[in-house]
C-alpha cells in the first residue's frame, strides 16, 4: 500500500530538503529550481502558495499554485516530483490536492497550468487529468486548464 499523499508547508525544518529535490537530467529545461520557485514565491508572497509534497513521512516533490493577477486565473505555477519517485502515482495525487487546495481556499471554476514544449510526460499528466488546451502559446510553451465540474463537500486540511 502506497503512503498516504500530503501537502505540507515549507518550514525550517524541511527548507533544505525541498531545496535538494531535483528532477532527471532530461527534465531540467521544463521544471525551474526549487529555489527560483521559492524566490518567486518570496517575491509574489500574497498570490503564491508553495508546498512540499509528502508520501507518509518522505518528501517527494514541490507545488505552488497562485494567482496570475494580469490573467485573473488561478494557476499551478511550479510542480515536480523528486526523479528518485516518480512514476509511483504521487504526482497525479499531489496535483488532486493542488487543484483542491484552490478549490477549497479559493472557490475556483477553473485551474491553469502552463506546459514547456516538448514536456510531453507532464502533457499526458495534466490531459489525463482533465487539463485541456486553452490555444494560448509563449515564446516557451503552452497553457492548458481544468474547468471544475464538482466542488467537495470535504475540504482539505493542510498541516
Amino acid at each position: 500500500m502506497k503512503p498516504f499523499v500530503s501537502l505540507k508547508k515549507i518550514t525550517p525544518d524541511n527548507i533544505e530538503q525541498v531545496l535538494n529535490l531535483k528532477v532527471s537530467k532530461e527534465q531540467e529545461d521544463f521544471v525551474p529550481t526549487t529555489a527560483y520557485a521559492l524566490a518567486k514565491a518570496w517575491a509574489y508572497y500574497n498570490t503564491a502558495f508553495p508546498f512540499a509534497i509528502y508520501a507518509g513521512d518522505t518528501l517527494v516533490g514541490f507545488i505552488m499554485m497562485g494567482y496570475y493577477e494580469c490573467k485573473k486565473q488561478y494557476t499551478v505555477w511550479y510542480f515536480l516530483i523528486d526523479e528518485h519517485y516518480q512514476h509511483q502515482g504521487y504526482g497525479r495525487a499531489a496535483l488532486k490536492l493542488g487543484v483542491q487546495f484552490l478549490v477549497d481556499c479559493f472557490h475556483v471554476d477553473e485551474v491553469y497550468i502552463g506546459v514547456r514544449f516538448g514536456n510531453t510526460v507532464a502533457q499526458k499528466l495534466y490531459a489525463s487529468f482533465g487539463f485541456v488546451e486553452t490555444g494560448d502559446t509563449t515564446d516557451t510553451g503552452f497553457e492548458m486548464k481544468l474547468v471544475i465540474e464538482e466542488k467537495t463537500e470535504n475540504p482539505i486540511v493542510f498541516p
